[in-house]
């Protein structure tokens, strides 16, 4: 077996980090040598991959980042990577005046990271301390405090000095959104209403590192501050004349949060005030009332339509014990296998569920009940809709290829592997799939639609 081996030092990227990188590979030629597409190649954001004549093997070079990419495509798990990262250089940790204190606990429960704790000790009345092994300076529990009790001035002269400020590139962006689920800094981390990609605010960002550790495709990186600075203007820019032209056109620009908590309580009065297996209910004047109050302006229905249909629907499966003989047909037919035979009740439905219906039509004594509510628009009318699903769903699973990233999320969740990235595009196998709607609900862009036939 043919294998070349290399160790490479990453002391020649296109931007100097502030940790080294060590990256050692092998790549087996054996293996290697089979593939004709060499998707590695492509894959790699640094364009650290090369083919080397005559044989055209693969080798990298040093502006290999550790990624990993180019080992997650290999078709024939022909490459295997290892990286390590240097300790990063670290900011002294905030610092905390114990006579301004006023034992609140703002900066305890605003820390992500469980590292500010309220002590006494010896004379001193109870104050809050920080654990230097667990914070991680991202400066947050700064500007939470209401007394200004927590100074946290030397990432700024530092970071002025140095010149260095992350950024996400958002050309190499695909739109995972790992880095708005590790940032432990409030604000830092923002995702654009336009582009639907993460953004970085310089000024709220402590170059913890966490999100470039973690940043699948690279798309992280450091940047001088001056231009750190003049893409977030920009950005922001683009938000501020969006929102700008939807109030101009009279859509609803206002905060969706507080018009999903509208929704989500019209839903749930709706729901408890019938007992019926199916029912429709007119609950258009009650949402208009009350959004026309938050957002104190005249309202029509089509200005909240796709806010309405991008509801999901609440569904809800349970087996009825005393229907039920425990004969495991339903256990055959689910395709995600979350049914199982479980005493003193017959049969079980795990949380995995994805309401496909095929255990329901299966099923010849009745004993699965599967009920869905939603919002549904109907000419000028919104209408709270319960339903009785008796068998899987009719539709289609529509992917937009012009908002889609090609990252591949989809395709992981998807339970019955009808889903798979050809060519950066998203094609779907409907022999395969069961309408489940998991697609449609983790894309992080929204470039995935469930079409139902009802």
């Amino acid at each position: 077996m043919s294998t070349t081996a290399k160790t490479s030092k990453n002391n020649k990227k296109s931007y100097k980090p502030l940790r080294e990188i060590e990256v050692e590979y092998e790549v087996d030629n054996s293996k290697c040598e089979k593939c004709t597409e060499r998707p590695c190649l492509k894959s790699c954001p640094a364009d650290a991959l090369h083919e080397i004549p005559p044989d055209n093997h693969i080798e990298l070079d040093d502006k290999c980042v550790g990624c990993v990419l180019c080992r997650e495509t290999c078709p024939y798990d022909a490459i295997k990577m290892q990286t390590t990262l240097s300790e990063p250089i670290r900011e002294n940790i905030p610092n905390i005046n114990p006579k301004l204190c006023r034992r609140c606990g703002a900066c305890v429960q605003a820390c992500r990271t469980g590292a500010i704790q309220l002590v006494a000790s010896g004379g001193e009345e109870a104050h809050s301390v920080i654990d230097e092994d667990k914070c991680v300076r991202c400066g947050y529990c700064s500007r939470v405090c209401p007394t200004e009790a927590i100074k946290y001035g030397e990432i700024l002269p530092r970071s002025v000095v140095g010149g260095k400020a992350i950024v996400v590139n958002q050309k190499n962006c695909i739109g995972c959104m790992t880095c708005t689920r590790v940032c432990p800094s409030k604000g830092a981390i923002n995702v654009g209403e336009v582009s639907k990609l993460p953004y970085i605010n310089p000024a709220y960002c402590a170059r913890c590192e966490e999100c470039m550790n973690v940043c699948p495709s690279s798309a992280i990186r450091y940047s001088s501050r001056k231009r750190a600075y003049q893409t977030f203007s920009k950005i922001k820019t683009m938000e501020i004349i969006s929102e700008l032209l939807e109030k101009e056109t009279g859509k609803l620009s206002k905060d969706s949060v507080r018009v999903n908590s509208i929704l989500n309580r019209v839903a749930r009065d709706a729901s408890f005030s019938h007992e019926e297996k199916e029912f429709k209910e007119d609950v258009t004047e009650t949402i208009k009332a009350q959004i026309e109050e938050m957002v104190d302006s005249g309202l029509e229905i089509t200005d909240i339509q796709d806010i309405i249909n991008a509801v999901n629907p609440k569904r809800e499966i349970k087996v009825v014990d005393e229907n039920c003989i425990g004969c495991g047909a339903c256990i055959d037919e689910c395709p995600v296998k979350c049914i199982e035979l479980e005493m003193p009740s017959p049969v079980h439905i795990s949380p995995e569920c994805v309401f496909c219906g095929k255990c329901v039509e299966s099923c010849k004594f009745h004993a699965i009940d599967l009920q869905e509510e939603l919002f549904q628009v109907d000419d000028d009318k919104i209408l709270f809709v319960r339903n009785r699903l008796t068998g899987p769903r009719s539709g289609s699973v529509i992917p937009d290829d012009n908002s889609c990233q090609a990252c591949g999320v989809c395709v992981r969740k998807c339970p019955v592997d009808a889903l798979s990235l050809e060519n950066d595009k998203i094609k779907v196998d409907n022999d395969k799939c069961i309408l489940c709607g998991e697609c449609e609900s983790i894309c992080p862009v929204n470039a995935i639609k469930l079409e139902l036939e009802r």
